[in-house]
C-alpha cells in the first residue's frame, strides 16, 4: 500500500496551498492561489494536493475539461510543485499516485505545462523529463522564452542607437501606480490595431491583480513631453523580471521608446535579479516565431530556453512501477 494520498484541492485549502507554494521548489506568485482564483468562472479547478504520510510534499496547479486535465490553462506555466528536498524515487511515486488517481476519476489524459528552469530555486532538482520519458508523454508544442542573463547582457548597436535616439527626444520613464493609461492609451488600441485582439487580462483583471500584489505586477511607462509613447508591465519575482506585456505608439521606432525603456529597467530596476525575461515570440500555437520580434529581444542579449508542452496517458501510470531495481 502506497504512503502517499492525493485529493483535490477546494476553498477550505488555500492557507495550506500558499503557504506550500512559498516555501516549494519554484519562485513565481503565480501559484498563489489569489492569482490562480481571478479567473475560476472560467475555468473547473480541478487542482491536486498531494501528501505522503499525512505530510504535504506536492501541489499540481491544474483544470479539467470533461475527461481531461490540464495544468492550469489560466497560467503560463504549470507542474507539480514540490519542496526543494524532494528526491528522485519520491517524485516518481508521486508522479505515479497523482496519473493513478486521475485515471480513477476518469480522467484520461493530462497536459503539462513545463516551468521554465529559470523559476527552479535548484535546477539541479528537476526530474521530469525523465518521468516524461518513462510515460511515454508526448511532445504537443514548444514555446522559446527570451531571456537576458544579467550577468551577460550586452546589446546591439541597433539597440544602442535606439537608447540614443530616445535621449535625444528626451524621453523619461516612470513607474505607474495603475495600468489604466498604459491599457487604455497604448495596449488595447495596438492589439486591436495589428492583431484584431484583445490583451489576455483586461483592465479590470489586471487592476485586481496588481492590488492583491503590488510588489510583484509593476507598470512601467515612457513619456515623450508628458504624453505615454510605450509601456511595459512587469510580473516581477524573486530572481526574474518578466515582461508580461510589451507595447509602444506608431513612433516606437523613431523614438528607441522601447529600447530606452527596457535598457533603462536592465540597467536600473532590475539589475540585481539573476533574469529578464521578454517572453515568447512564438506564434501560431508554438509552430512558428515571429523573426522581428526575436530579433529585437537578442539586441539585448537575450537567448532562447525552451517550455515543452506534454501530453500523458494517465493509464501509463503503471510505467513508473517497476523502475527502481
Amino acid at each position: 500500500m502506497s504512503d502517499y494520498k492525493v485529493k483535490i484541492y477546494n476553498s477550505s485549502d488555500k492557507e495550506i496551498w500558499n503557504n506550500f507554494s512559498l516555501k516549494s521548489n519554484q519562485d513565481t506568485f503565480l501559484f498563489q492561489r489569489d492569482f490562480m482564483d481571478y479567473h475560476s468562472d472560467r475555468f473547473q479547478d480541478f487542482s491536486l494536493i498531494i501528501y505522503k504520510k499525512n505530510k504535504l510534499v506536492a501541489l499540481l496547479p491544474a483544470n479539467r475539461v470533461e475527461h481531461s486535465l490540464y495544468s492550469h490553462q489560466g497560467l503560463s506555466y504549470g507542474g507539480f510543485i514540490c519542496l526543494n528536498t524532494i528526491k528522485t524515487t519520491e517524485y516518481i511515486e508521486l508522479f505515479r499516485v497523482a496519473l493513478e488517481f486521475l485515471h480513477q476519476n476518469e480522467i484520461t489524459n493530462i497536459t503539462f505545462k513545463e516551468l521554465p528552469v529559470i523559476y527552479l530555486h535548484n535546477i539541479t532538482n528537476h526530474p521530469i523529463a525523465y518521468v516524461l520519458f518513462k510515460t511515454k508523454a508526448e511532445l504537443i508544442r514548444t514555446d522559446l522564452h527570451s531571456v537576458v542573463d544579467l550577468k551577460y547582457k550586452k546589446y546591439s548597436n541597433s539597440r544602442k542607437e535606439g537608447v540614443k535616439r530616445a535621449n535625444k527626444f528626451e524621453l523619461k520613464v516612470e513607474e505607474s501606480l495603475t495600468c489604466d493609461l498604459f491599457w487604455n492609451e497604448i495596449l488595447i488600441p495596438n492589439l486591436e490595431h495589428k492583431h484584431g485582439v484583445k490583451p489576455v487580462h483586461n483592465l479590470e483583471e489586471i487592476t485586481l491583480l496588481k492590488s492583491r500584489f503590488p510588489n510583484n505586477i509593476r507598470q512601467f511607462n515612457v513619456y515623450l513631453n508628458d504624453k505615454i509613447v510605450a509601456g511595459t508591465t512587469i510580473f516581477e519575482t524573486k530572481n526574474v523580471a518578466h515582461c508580461q506585456y510589451i507595447s509602444g505608439n506608431a513612433d516606437k521606432n523613431e523614438l528607441g521608446s522601447l529600447d530606452f525603456l527596457h535598457h533603462h529597467l536592465i540597467e536600473n530596476v532590475f539589475k540585481d535579479k539573476l533574469y529578464y525575461d521578454f517572453g515568447t515570440s512564438n506564434i501560431n500555437q508554438g509552430q512558428q516565431i515571429n523573426q522581428g520580434l526575436l530579433f529585437w529581444k537578442e539586441g539585448f542579449g537575450a537567448r532562447s530556453i525552451s517550455q515543452g508542452f506534454y501530453n500523458v496517458a494517465t493509464e501509463n501510470f503503471k510505467l513508473l512501477e517497476d523502475i527502481l531495481v
